[in-house]
């Protein structure tokens, strides 16, 4: 990345405007009006070839015709002409561009032409490009809207970046109503050129940001992403929102951006990999934003939940299971001062229920125990308006301790009127306040997963004591051959033989041609055993009577030779059978799969869960990004359900 360049293009002293215009319905006008009335300090070029001045500033028919040194040109005219248009900026040395134009790769082979030429110039020419099919970006610390949004950014110290420029409207429109401003606020559209990574570069030094936020259809160059995604994110939070989580939504995303949306468990574990923190919903993107920003992460999941309400309470406790958190368990010496301290009939357990008549001093006391205790890694503190609550006070109080305290501190003080001054009070001393418990539980979450996230990237993992001495060469020769039948999967045999080579241990197996051959490898093996039928052609065994499980005695053996061979060969006549694998049989209650797969966006995959039968029932897997080593391997293994078993 050339940090020079987009420091011209998104911190620029000039911008020229190509496709300016003077007609109100037109985009041109809508880029010139906000240039000049957001308080912009620099210079304004209008150019069009038809005008001789727009909205009173004088107008040039050609960029080349422009008097200065261009940093950014912002370009809005249809497609066709955008071409020429970028070889012009590039021989009046321009140094960045913003192309609002739509019409390039999401229609097709056609804008996918236009969007290689434009490629082509702008790298003979040095220069940095965002978009196309971009609304433009606004940085408000210099009173830049560089963009046809319909309003201005608040100054803030959140990096906003959009593939959508539609969702960058509602957005800004929301913000501005909550009072969140932005250091950064771009729509980056198609990614001709800069790309996530180029922005998360360039905002990882900018003193201005402390969080960036996405909102993400698909992706390119990933690699370099989860690089510049690393190095941020050991120091600043970045949170994304991926759309396309189904094959419909995927779909849609790619006729919007013209690039694959991808596999969504792959982006998980990407995302995982680089300390990322992935959330589901527009409202996740600010509420996890901005409980980093003002509180600290939690170091356990277990939450200790203090209400004056039993049904809140018990919603909050629902939240935190199905978000996989845990309630924390009090210590006795916090039960025994909680029963000092509250009413005899609050709840004498996680959640701390201090009933509806709780005064300021009851939550104070409640609040100061979690804090103190060290089974808790976080409070939430819920607050309904009832007739006898002094909401304000309260608040008071529990920001008091949240500020003295290194527990994470959240609250959920649920109402409108009746809790709004103490809302304010407690976002004013950094205490997140959110509308539901719901809410406040999942933001508690996602700041433990970031917490965990971070950890992972920071762990220095446990070194290997073995000596690993692979047969590479044997492995290369064993592969090349099956590449040389023109097949694409090995036998179960031929996979085992590979996993020796790399000194994973395997059971004892052999392939047996014949019935004599089977007898021969149960006497070496002994019983019990396992036959399965061994054909490169034949993936899913069961399905075609290739297994046979717990065979005990020579007879049985026999038996199940002559009845796999017989039935495969029923159910598949051209099927090339090399015979029967003949493997020890090891009783155990679970299954595992590991496996691989390529994915067309990250690379190289590694897949592991519950296997067997049932493994497209339970669909209890989790994704990892190789290479991994000791600890990424077991951060894998913990993310499934039968870790636990």
């Amino acid at each position: 990345m050339i940090t020079r360049k987009l420091d011209s293009l998104l911190n620029p002293e000039n911008v020229a405007i190509i496709g300016a215009s003077a007609n109100k319905e037109s985009v041109g006008y809508a880029l010139m009006n906000n240039l000049i009335g957001s308080g912009f300090d620099g210079t304004v070029f209008p150019v069009n070839p038809k005008r001789n001045n727009i909205l009173g500033v004088k107008a040039y028919p050609n960029i080349k015709d422009v008097p200065d040194s261009i940093d950014l040109a912002l370009i809005s005219t249809p497609a066709r002409f955008v071409p020429q248009i970028v070889e012009d900026c590039g021989q009046a040395g321009v140094k960045g561009i913003v192309l609002i134009s739509a019409g390039f790769a999401e229609i097709g082979e056609e804008g996918q032409k236009l969007m290689e030429e434009i490629r082509k110039t702008i790298k003979k020419y040095n220069m940095r490009l965002i978009g196309p099919n971009c609304l433009g970006f606004i940085n408000p610390a210099i009173n830049l809207n560089a963009s046809f949004a319909n309003k201005m950014a608040l100054p803030g110290n959140i990096a906003f970046i959009s593939q959508s420029g539609a969702l960058c409207t509602a957005i800004l429109d929301w913000a501005n109503q909550q009072n969140v401003g932005f250091s950064y606020f771009v729509s980056i559209g198609s990614m001709l050129d800069v790309s996530f990574n180029d922005l998360i570069d360039y905002f990882g030094s900018d003193s201005k940001t402390t969080s960036i936020i996405i909102y993400m259809e698909s992706l390119k160059d990933a690699r370099s992403f989860l690089s510049a995604a690393r190095n941020f994110s050991r120091n600043k939070p970045i949170i994304i929102l991926k759309a396309g989580k189904s094959s419909e939504g995927a779909q849609a995303a790619m006729s919007h951006t013209g690039s694959l949306a991808g596999n969504d468990a792959v982006f998980d574990a990407a995302f995982r990999r680089a300390g990322i923190v992935r959330v589901d919903t527009i409202g996740e993107l600010f509420n996890i934003a901005q409980a980093l920003s003002m509180q600290k992460r939690p170091r356990t999941k277990k939450l200790a939940i203090i209400t004056n309400a039993g049904g809140p309470g018990v919603i909050a406790t629902d939240a935190l299971i199905a978000n996989h958190g845990e309630l924390a368990e009090l210590s006795s010496e916090t039960k025994a001062e909680l029963d000092k301290q509250l009413s005899p009939n609050w709840s004498h357990n996680n959640p701390i229920d201090v009933l509806g008549d709780a005064g300021p001093e009851d939550y104070a006391k409640a609040v100061e125990l979690c804090a103190s205790d060290d089974n808790v890694g976080g409070i939430l503190v819920i607050l309904t308006p009832q007739a006898m609550t002094r909401s304000t006070e309260i608040a008071e109080l529990v920001s008091k301790i949240a500020a003295k305290t290194n527990k994470t501190v959240l609250a959920s003080w649920m109402g409108a009127e009746d809790v709004a001054e103490g809302e304010k009070i407690l976002e004013d001393a950094n205490v997140p306040v959110y509308d539901t418990p719901e809410d406040a539980v999942r933001a508690f979450m996602l700041m433990y997963d970031y917490s965990r996230n971070l950890r992972i990237l920071q762990e220095t993992p446990p070194k290997i004591p073995l000596k690993f001495s692979p047969k590479r060469q044997e492995s290369l020769d064993l592969i090349n051959k099956v590449l040389a039948n023109n097949r694409t999967t090995m036998t179960e045999d031929e996979a085992k033989q590979l996993l020796d080579f790399y000194e994973i241990p395997v059971i004892k197996n052999g392939l047996a041609k014949t019935k004599e051959e089977a007898v021969e490898l149960a006497n070496n093996f002994g019983y019990p055993l396992v036959m399965k039928i061994a054909s490169p052609d034949i993936l899913h065994k069961t399905d075609v009577g290739g297994v046979v499980l717990n065979i005990t005695n020579q007879d049985k053996l026999e038996h199940a030779f002559i009845n796999i061979m017989k039935s495969a060969k029923a159910k598949m006549p051209n099927a090339d059978i090399r015979g029967v694998l003949v493997e020890q049989m090891i009783d155990r209650k679970y299954e595992l799969i590991i496996g691989g797969k390529r994915d067309p966006i990250f690379g190289p995959t590694i897949v592991f869960g519950m296997g067997g039968v049932a493994v497209e029932v339970f669909k209890d897997t989790t994704v990892g990004l190789p290479p991994l080593n000791m600890a990424l391997a077991l951060r894998l293994i913990e993310n499934t359900k039968i870790y636990k078993l």
